[in-house]
């Protein structure tokens, strides 16, 4: 097997990873665990295993540990805190009120979003084609949002999806500012130093609410969802999609979005007893056709999914 195979199928697991984590969120929070709680728990113990990992690589390459420059300080506490602690407390919050469908639809945005950005900070060029992407994206996202619906898997479908939004608009900002982190650090010391400030970051939020899970209350399948969300969904989703960039570029990799809602709404359907309606239907065409026509409507390629190092 080729190292583009390895990459090919690391990435496509990160995305399955990532879709589990939509139903097995909601099928344990907030009823068996507070959000904020696993929030703790999975960034605490990811962070561990990234700093292992990290121990492991450098004992047997025989190579020194990297450090952070001290200019370079801000932007790592800055990608903390967009990659992490805001990003992964709105996921889970936000899950908590919709459902799985409606969440994996709007990340997303995330390349839309990293578009726009990419835009105004980084002064990309913006085409035509990207305009009419953007404005059919963010168009099915409204529809997505304003779509009202009854199910047992959301308690608040405009509150859930809102604080979704804010989870892909902080991701956005992130994939911005990792950009220069990745070019001049090894991308495993980036994501342990990230996850580090990260999880110090959301332990005030979460500290509380850790303490108080009842966990006598947890039957085997709902540890079994919380590891598999902290190693799966976490960890290994994590440095999976570190491993594709490395070896296939960020813009391969990051085109490995699109699986994610399908992957998210095959599991809901399954286990989560979620329904597939037609303004589902038609708000996920808007969206997946939005970021086609912004990530590959042109020769160049030259997108926001390019933001990262290639």
């Amino acid at each position: 097997m080729t190292s583009t195979v390895k990459a090919q199928l690391a990435v496509l697991g990160t995305n399955l990873f990532f879709a589990a984590n939509f139903s097995l969120v909601k099928y344990i929070s907030p009823s068996y665990i507070k959000p904020f709680a696993v929030n703790i728990i999975r960034v605490g113990i990811s962070a561990l295993l990234f700093w292992s990992l990290w121990i492991l690589v450098a004992t047997f390459t025989k190579k020194p540990g990297a450090g952070i420059q001290k200019k370079d300080m801000p932007r790592f506490l800055l990608c903390g805190l967009t990659g992490v602690a805001i990003n992964q407390m709105f996921f889970i919050k936000g899950i908590t009120y919709t459902s799985p469908i409606h969440a994996s639809l709007l990340i997303l945005l995330t390349p839309l979003l990293i578009t726009l950005f990419a835009y105004w900070v980084l002064k990309e060029k913006m085409t035509l084609v990207k305009v009419m992407g953007l404005t059919l994206g963010i168009g099915g996202s409204v529809l997505l949002i304003l779509s009202k619906e009854n199910s047992i898997n959301a308690v608040n479908y405009l509150l859930g999806d809102m604080l979704i939004v804010v989870n892909a608009i902080s991701y956005a900002c992130y994939f911005i500012l990792v950009k220069p982190l990745m070019q001049k650090y090894p991308p495993l010391h980036v994501v342990r130093w990230i996850f580090t400030f990260g999880f110090f970051m959301i332990l005030p939020f979460g500290w509380s609410d850790f303490f108080s899970v009842q966990w006598e209350n947890f039957r085997w399948i709902h540890s079994i969802s919380l590891v598999a969300i902290v190693f799966a969904g976490t960890f290994l989703a994590y440095y999976f999609n570190v491993y594709g960039i490395q070896h296939l570029g960020a813009g391969v990799a990051g085109s490995f979005i699109y699986t994610q809602p399908i992957f998210a709404a095959v599991i809901a359907v399954i286990f989560m007893k979620e329904v597939l309606t037609i303004e589902k239907l038609l708000a996920g065409l808007l969206i997946f056709t939005g970021v086609y026509l912004v990530n590959f409507g042109k020769k160049s390629f030259n997108t926001g999914l390019r933001v990262i190092e290639e």
